[in-house]
């Protein structure tokens, strides 16, 4: 180094290309590791190209002698020379993806690499080794690491193998340097909703219905990852999860599961210690998981999937689950949210209640109560007021919190009047839903069909609320949506003002489900009575309107019933009793905590 410093470049070169020889031995390897240790004061910018080479030696698959050297050479390279943080957090990094992981040809998979599950978990832990004697010696290392974490992660259409070793690897990182977790959770949560908006539900039940038969689906691996502290049953489980059957036909959507699986093993395995709930560590992944819930899930409209993160964790205490209730509830009647965001905060609301089988009904009951209390304060400050009259504009969270209080209803009204159904009835007459339905605001004009149609049978059937009438004059006014386009005019009818979602609509993804399906409340079909109701068609003209309540010649938009459907609110009028449901009936999956 000194001769280089000199002006002797032949001997300098020399060493620059014994380096570079593939075929080095681990003894020169560990020989000139300890000699750059002794004088690694020399090694400035000046030899940078040096230092290069030293970075791109293959330490990964030598001896242990030669890991141990090379990661006591990276300690004393940059506490010496802090200007190589970077370059070595870069070679780290890099090496969370195998250089050649999978080859495809003909549909089949290869693996181009020589490092079988073994190896390749050894070179792993050896990353993160180096990463946390860099951190050792340089304090501020997560502050240079984020952003090359960001940078390095894999484009989503890269192979399954490639973005689960890099996403399990951001990961393991969270374990030894915790302040990083708030932002590696956001940065995966941030490509998980890129997997998702690119796999909308219709697309992946498409494929699945299309897919060839079971032999020729391509098989992905994704065992070994998080050592979850399990039942033996479980891990059965787990040891078939990569069979044929698992397997998403959708390559986006096979992504997305396999990625979801890590996200749920990870949380199951911070928040459980010796197979129970740790309330502080619980604590910590959820306060993560709310920010991260509003800043990125909040504001994308009609998620599938990633959004259940936040369903799985408050599954493991009931504190967790009214925790997020309430910071919903917050977001919904704070009029200085957006009111986009107050109607998705609704959404949420009205799904998460009617999904989550671990939400009591004592629960449910005091959620009801909240925001049927609101919706008749918020009736009271209308009534003597200009705004008066049904608007979406104008109201929107106050539709959003109707919506969710008859899909609650929809969902958990057997449970409200399980027991004692004269106490039930009191409770739910209490609630005054009549004067919520014949407000001025017109909440059921505004309100997805399927579920104003669901909500009037049932109501009817225990003489809470008659809205027929009501559905019946909206019909009459139901006002087509003139769009303009370059082939012309076209009319279409406005079938969902709100345009709202069910964010906890089943959850299709094969792998992950089946953390999700022993907390799912799934639709029950409605009984042969209750159906009754919804497929006799409305009779027209049954109640006195003025002539100036409806426009004269419109065809009413909707004769028949529309059913809830796991994502589709525009489907097809109803032909038969049976169609009527999400999804069909089947044995609920008995809950396990």
């Amino acid at each position: 180094l000194l001769k280089h410093e000199q002006g002797e470049t032949a001997d300098f070169e020399l060493l620059k290309h014994q380096l570079s020889d593939p075929d080095i031995k681990d003894a020169q390897i560990i020989n000139w590791l300890h000699e750059f240790r002794a004088s690694v004061v020399y090694l400035t910018k000046d030899v940078e190209e040096l230092v290069s080479i030293l970075l791109k030696l293959p330490w990964l698959r030598r001896s242990q002698d030669v890991v141990e050297e090379y990661l006591d050479f990276l300690g004393n390279l940059v506490s010496a020379q802090s200007i190589y943080l970077r370059p070595c957090l870069r070679m780290i990094v890099s090496h969370f993806v195998p250089s050649q992981v999978i080859v495809r040809e003909d549909g089949v998979d290869f693996s181009d690499s020589d490092d079988d599950e073994e190896n390749l978990s050894g070179n792993f832990k050896a990353c993160h080794r180096a990463l946390q004697t860099v951190a050792r010696y340089v304090p501020l290392t997560p502050l240079f690491l984020m952003p090359i974490l960001v940078e390095n992660f894999p484009f989503i259409n890269k192979s399954e193998n490639t973005l689960e070793y890099y996403v399990h690897n951001l990961l393991r990182i969270t374990v030894y340097l915790p302040t990083l977790r708030l932002g590696i959770l956001e940065l995966i949560v941030e490509k998980l909703l890129k997997l998702d908006v690119s796999t909308p539900r219709q697309d992946i039940e498409d494929a699945e219905e299309n897919a060839n038969a079971p032999g020729s689906v391509e098989k992905t691996t994704e065992e070994g990852l998080f050592d979850m502290e399990e039942d033996e049953e479980t891990e059965k489980e787990n040891q078939g999860a990569s069979s044929e059957s698992d397997v998403m036909a959708h390559p986006l959507a096979e992504r997305l599961d396999i990625l979801m699986t890590i996200l749920f093993a990870y949380i199951k395995e911070v928040c459980y210690v010796n197979g129970k709930v740790d309330i502080n560590n619980t604590k910590g992944l959820y306060r993560d998981l709310i920010t991260i819930f509003d800043k990125l899930i909040l504001p994308t409209h009609a998620l599938c999937h990633v959004q259940y993160f936040m369903f799985y964790i408050c599954s493991f205490k009931l504190g967790f689950a009214e925790a997020f209730l309430d910071h919903l509830w917050k977001i919904l009647q704070d009029p200085n949210n957006p009111a986009v965001i107050r109607q998705t905060a609704g959404n949420y609301i009205g799904s998460f209640l009617a999904r989550a089988k671990f939400i009591p009904i004592v629960t449910v009951k005091a959620c009801l109560d909240l925001l049927v209390n609101w919706l008749h304060r918020y009736i009271d400050s209308q009534d003597a007021g200009t705004n008066a009259y049904c608007d979406v504009a104008l109201h929107g969270p106050f539709y959003s919190a109707c919506q969710a209080v008859f899909y609650t209803f929809i969902f958990r009204h057997r449970q409200l009047l399980d027991g004692n159904l004269r106490k039930g009835l009191a409770y739910l007459q209490n609630l005054n839903f009549e004067r919520i339905v014949m407000c001025q605001l017109n909440p059921l004009k505004i309100c997805l069909v399927s579920v104003v149609n669901l909500f009037a049978a049932i109501t009817r059937k225990y003489q809470l609320v008659f809205c027929y009438t009501i559905i019946e004059r909206n019909n009459r006014q139901f006002l087509p949506v003139i769009r303009s386009s370059n082939g012309g005019d076209s009319v279409q009818a406005c079938t969902n003002p709100l345009d709202s979602f069910f964010p906890f609509d089943p959850y299709i993804l094969k792998r992950s489900k089946k953390n999700i399906d022993p907390l799912y409340q799934i639709w029950e079909e409605l009984s042969a009575e209750d159906l009754k109701d919804l497929t006799a068609p409305i009779k027209k003209n049954t109640a006195e309107d003025e002539d100036d309540d409806f426009l004269k010649g419109e065809t009413p938009q909707n004769d028949g019933m529309l059913g809830i459907t796991p994502s589709s609110y525009d489907s097809n009028i109803l032909s038969t009793p049976s169609s009527l449901g999400s999804p069909p009936p089947g044995t609920y999956i008995q809950q396990h905590l």
